[in-house]
């Protein structure tokens, strides 16, 4: 972690910035002592788009039938 007077952060103001962008962490700081502190932004996630496969899905009409007997017994463990 770099440590700068506002006065040079002010003169190197980009190259801070690059630092930063890089994973830096850059405090900047007032007659010695801490003010301010310049990190990187956290990677922005890209929105969800809702509804994106609809109309590319088919669910069948028996989707929701009680499981066979043999094959519930499977998922219980008996």
């Amino acid at each position: 972690m770099e440590t700068v007077n506002i006065h040079a952060a002010k003169t190197h103001l980009s190259r801070l910035v690059d630092q930063a962008a890089a994973g830096e962490e850059i405090v900047i700081a007032r007659a010695g002592r801490p003010v301010a502190r310049l990190v990187p932004l956290a990677p922005v996630k890209p929105k969800r788009v809702l509804g994106i496969l609809a109309g590319k899905l088919k669910i069948p009409e028996d989707f929701d039938i009680p499981l066979p007997d043999d094959a519930l017994a499977l998922f219980e463990g008996s």
